[in-house]
């Protein structure tokens, strides 16, 4: 049994993994956690899917069509309303995505509606194969590899990429940056799309598992929030581990402890690391100095 959940958390731990990436990447540019993370994946996945049921086109040109789509709608998040904002402090930014998240929403649900669907994906969670005791199934296992791969990608392209080196840049200082011929305007855009691709790629992977409905990122994102929050929100690495981390304890919680109470794992562990360890379990802590 353990073996099992093990196997299963480490399954739900690399969707939680792809949310914490793609939440942790526009909070070391702007330092705003975007809520509406997952109504932008929960939308570019029902892009997909009208691209896929309704008009028939194959899933490679249907991934490939909500990936360009939640490229343009991070941009437009970006461009439209948080560069325009007349006040851009912290607690506004955070606000402006929160209604943007009840927009997507709303809009899903008028277009989409609340009718559950289910996600056409090429592999199937039904075929499964055994390790050792547990079992394990073929979409369980692709989520893992193309979780790992976006992972390997990221580092090669924040680590030898023209782009990537300059969002560090806008990271670090964006007045620097600015100064040295970046333009960060620019690179905010690219670090908005970037997330929501990311983002998009979680939503689609989690549709086959659950079904497709307006509500299908609202538990996920909260997740993938408590496992940026655990691992670090300033480090990409630690943000992957904190959602394999949560996957792994809140699938034995639910075994072992109770089943019913499974979803609290994420916020009491959002409460406990905030309390004792503000920057996380594997970001550094600076103190600010006046």
């Amino acid at each position: 049994m353990f073996l099992q959940l093990v196997v299963s958390g480490l399954s739900f731990g690399s969707l939680y993994a792809l949310i914490a990436l793609a939440m942790v990447i526009i909070y070391k540019t702007s330092e705003v956690p975007n809520f509406g993370q997952g109504e932008m994946a929960m939308i570019s996945t029902f892009v997909a899917f009208t691209l896929l049921v309704t008009h028939g086109y194959s899933f490679a040109v249907s991934f490939i069509g909500a990936f360009i789509f939640a490229a343009a709608l991070g941009v437009f998040l970006e461009f439209v309303f948080l560069r325009r904002a007349k006040d851009p402090n912290i607690l506004s930014l955070i606000l402006i995505t929160l209604g943007f998240q009840m927009v997507l929403y709303g809009l899903a649900s008028w277009k989409w509606g609340a009718d559950q669907k289910d996600f056409p994906f090429p592999v199937s969670d039904f075929d499964v194969i055994n390790i050792g005791s547990a079992v394990i199934s073929y979409l369980n296992i692709a989520t893992l590899l193309i979780t790992l791969f976006l992972m390997f990608m990221l580092f090669l392209f924040f680590r030898y990429t023209k782009v990537g080196i300059a969002m560090k840049a806008t990271q670090q200082n964006a007045m620097a940056a600015r100064i040295n011929g970046i333009r960060t305007n620019r690179i905010m855009s690219i670090t908005w799309a970037l997330s929501s691709m990311i983002g998009a790629v979680a939503g689609m992977l989690l549709a086959p598992i659950a079904t497709l409905d307006p509500n299908l990122m609202l538990e996920p994102l909260l997740k993938g929030f408590a496992a940026a929050v655990l691992g670090g929100m300033t480090t990409l690495v630690g943000a992957a581990l904190g959602g394999y981390i949560l996957g792994v304890i809140e699938n034995l919680f639910g075994g072992y402890i109770s089943l019913e109470f499974k979803s609290i794992v994420a916020f009491l562990i959002i409460v406990l690391v905030l309390c004792f360890k503000p920057s996380g379990l594997f970001a550094k802590h600076y103190v600010r100095k006046v």
